[in-house]
């Protein structure tokens, strides 16, 4: 057969391929309404009871099923259609959280107690984000028949997983209070709590059909390990002591190098930056909150601000609609954001932040960022994360407890440095940490010392903490008291906790146990249904002959722990690739640096 014939004959059976695979697709999307419709005689009772049938099946794989079905027979009128019904449960739900928003609004005008009151008016902060994730979803369902269904999905389960964290943030927001206002806002919530649970358990039910049915994406994930991303108009050089590295890096929607800064900043581009940042003047501002306000609408390109060396004592928050913000400084000890908001004062966690990151695709390079509270002032976070397809790199985060909370969302850490006392690394989002370094620093005298809190509540949410590479290590300040304060990897601050560390070296201070109990009332929670694990790693503390011996401690094998690498974990990984940093997308190679080739 000539070449051209063998051509022929390849296109036609991509061809075939593509259209079983779409045909498969479309025949999960629709799902379980087939046969229903087959059966049915056109009448209304028919089709009346043939709606009911496929909610009874929509609500098969959730936990609250009465809830499920109980809020779709009132909403879902003649709908048949599998993609139609998650819609309908989607809409069902923002209603419930509307009806949350006004109970806190009417509470929050009553409520007297100022840490209640502050609750109050975070709730409705959070419920609004919820309700902004909820209505993305909805948007994103349309899209099911698609060839890109499994980044899809994956949209859906971390923004629904999102929607959930928001609502538990709320909750928690009330606790030390002693006011009535933390148990009626968990009356109004509780069945948004449990319809948002059952939106993600229906959309992961999803995912796992598309498995059996074996409808991978493999052959684009080959692509991703192997090929290098194809370069871009926006494609730009970022020099070694930017990056790291002398690669082309990309970014979602664009490139970093030919809008960098001027010949006047050593090493950095030709081009100078949106907005320079400098305490003395010699900027476009003299603070990142300036800078900040400088981000166009609807920005869909990387706006880059260059912080100059310096301390800037401010609260920033680099809000929702901010997307697609790069701040770069001159190294994590030279450039620091800080701030010294509490838990002891007054301020609930969530709002202790000196900053806060909620804009998707947001990026930090050689920065820092700090709380000063100290040990005695309790919550004190320095960084909180809720944006999606985030990226730090070579950025140091500096507190007591409570330092980093990366609260929702996918979030990378690369050649990081992070330290603290009390669940120093905490939250519910979907975050690697790749080759960082955890500092345990000295606590107050009757307190021990815990690395990470990750807070899971739903058993099908994706999200986790993982560590792999790097260190976790005494700061000079603890390593004289490490053998009499203790300190441990773990604990489960909500029941569906999951925490990974491979590859990495621990040195002495971590405690046999390595895993504390969350107690609530004199109860541990969360010891049998957390997902605790170590593997390969190294150092005196990593001995796992003493690991506490909870169901929830597991012992996975080489090939389980590449699920928790990142190309698997995230589902994708060319968010990551796209931004030029340091990479390994799976299991990490003997080099220390572990760099994928672009």
């Amino acid at each position: 057969m000539s070449a051209a014939g063998d051509r022929k004959k390849r296109t036609a059976v991509i061809g075939v391929s593509a259209f079983i695979l779409v045909a498969m697709v479309v025949a999960v999307t629709i799902g379980i309404t087939v046969d229903l419709q087959e059966s049915s005689d056109g009448n209304d009772e028919s089709h009346m009871s043939s709606t009911m049938k496929a909610v009874k099946s929509l609500c098969q794989p959730t936990d609250y099923k009465k809830e499920c079905f109980d809020s779709l027979k009132a909403q879902a009128g003649n709908a048949t259609s599998t993609r139609e019904l998650v819609k309908i449960s989607f809409h069902v739900t923002i209603e419930r959280i509307v009806e949350g928003v006004k109970k806190s609004q009417l509470l929050h005008a009553l409520e007297k107690e100022p840490r209640a009151k502050m609750a109050l008016e975070t709730c409705k902060y959070l419920m609004e984000l919820s309700i902004a994730d909820l209505e993305r979803s909805i948007e994103k369902i349309g899209d099911l028949d698609t060839m890109n269904i499994h980044d899809i999905i994956m949209d859906l389960k971390v923004w629904l997983s999102g929607t959930i964290t928001y609502q538990e943030t709320c909750l928690d927001g009330f606790q030390n209070s002693t006011s009535e206002a933390g148990q009626k806002m968990k009356e109004a919530l509780t069945l948004a709590m449990r319809l948002s649970s059952n939106g993600l358990a229906i959309i992961d039910d999803f995912s796992e059909t598309l498995a059996k049915l074996n409808i991978t994406p493999h052959a684009q994930g080959r692509r991703l390990l192997q090929d290098r991303v194809p370069e871009n108009k926006y494609a730009l050089d970022l020099e070694d002591n930017v990056l790291g590295h002398g690669e082309v890096p990309l970014w979602v929607g664009g490139g970093i190098r030919r809008r960098l800064l001027s010949d006047k900043v050593p090493g950095l581009g030709k081009r100078k930056p949106d907005v320079v940042v400098a305490k003395d003047g010699s900027g476009n501002v003299k603070s990142v909150n300036e800078a900040l306000k400088k981000v166009p609408k609807k920005n869909s390109k990387p706006f880059i601000i260059y912080v100059k060396e310096g301390v800037y004592n401010e609260y920033v928050t680099v809000e929702r609609r901010m997307t697609h913000v790069v701040i770069i400084g001159d190294g994590g000890e030279k450039t620091r954001i800080t701030g010294n908001k509490n838990f002891i004062d007054g301020v609930n966690t969530y709002k202790t932040a000196t900053v806060a990151v909620e804009g998707d695709h947001f990026m930090a390079v050689n920065i820092g960022f700090e709380n000063s509270a100290g040990a005695e002032k309790h919550q004190a976070v320095a960084l909180r994360v809720g944006a999606d397809m985030s990226v730090f790199y070579k950025c140091t985060m500096d507190g007591y407890q409570d330092t980093l909370y990366a609260h929702t969302k996918r979030q990378f850490y690369r050649d990081c440095a992070i330290s603290g006392t009390i669940d120093f690394v905490f939250g519910d989002a979907l975050s690697i940490f790749q080759n960082c370094t955890f500092k345990v620093r000295k606590p107050m005298e009757n307190q021990q010392c815990i690395v990470t809190a990750h807070g899971r509540k739903d058993r099908h949410e994706p999200t986790a903490i993982i560590i792999q590479g790097g260190s976790i290590v005494s700061d000079p300040s603890f390593y004289p008291v490490r053998l009499t304060n203790k300190a441990y990897l773990a604990r489960p601050w909500k029941a569906y906790s999951r925490t990974i560390i491979m590859d990495a070296f621990i040195d002495d201070l971590i405690t046999p146990d390595g895993y504390l109990p969350w107690q609530i009332n004199l109860t541990n929670v969360g010891t049998t249904t957390c997902f605790y694990s170590e593997f390969n790693d190294r150092g005196p503390g990593s001995d796992k002959t003493k690991r506490a011996n909870w169901p929830g401690v597991k012992t996975i094998t080489a090939e389980h722990a590449l699920d928790f690498t990142p190309f698997r974990f995230y589902k994708g990984d060319t968010w990551i690739k796209q931004t030029g940093v340091p990479y390994s997308p799976g299991a990490l190679s003997s080099k220390s640096d572990s760099d994928i080739d672009h």
